[in-house]
């Protein structure tokens, strides 16, 4: 079972990465917000790995942090959602957002992401809630801790000057948007880029 894999990044896409170790191109599937992390490619990169194995197929999903894995594996374990559906959900939510909404049975919040229906947000919460408070992430069990902005947009920043934006041009851009503390990295960057393509 493969659990981490550290090689040469040799193609990246927002949907998969081929990390290259000693010759053998591993495909591994990635969430946004791993996707923003990742270096040039070329550049070593390091993962951690969840390994899903089905009868026909064997599928490698990386993550920039052992939290986004921890959330993956809580997510697949609920009926109905698949790795698929998982790796969506953590594209377009923060963990810790992810989790204050779990934990406050915030549903609202959880149906508004892509792939997650009112009823789908329910056993979300319902199978998670008890699960995510005894893990060890920053007073999720209070749910006060929103996904700071300042974070978020320092890592569309990041992902933008790795797009090969100049990166006085992409803090004007930023500083012209007003973030919400419940923005999500993939619509910031996306109001980032129609603001930097005019």
């Amino acid at each position: 079972m493969i659990a981490l894999l550290t090689g040469k990044l040799a193609y990246k896409s927002p949907e998969f990465i081929i990390v290259d170790v000693h010759g053998v191109g591993y495909r591994v599937q990635i969430p946004f917000s791993t996707y923003f992390s990742l270096p040039e490619t070329g550049n070593e990169v390091s993962l951690n790995i969840f390994t899903h194995v089905k009868e026909d197929a064997l599928n490698l999903y990386g993550f920039r942090s052992l939290a986004e894995k921890t959330f993956f594996q809580l997510l697949i374990s609920v009926s109905g959602v698949g790795p698929k559906l998982a790796k969506d959900i953590l594209s377009n939510i923060q963990v810790e957002d992810l989790a204050r909404a779990l934990v406050t049975g915030d549903l609202n919040r959880l149906s508004a992401v892509p792939g997650i229906g009112r009823k789908t947000a329910e056993r979300l919460v319902l199978e998670l809630k008890s699960k995510v408070m005894k893990l060890d992430i920053s007073s999720t069990q209070q749910g006060t801790i929103p996904a700071p902005p300042t974070a978020i947009s320092d890592d569309v920043a990041s992902a933008l000057v790795n797009l090969g934006y100049k990166e006085a041009v992409v803090k004007k851009a930023l500083a012209e948007l007003d973030v919400a503390a419940d923005a999500s990295m993939e619509d910031l960057l996306k109001r980032a880029l129609k603001v930097l393509m005019k």
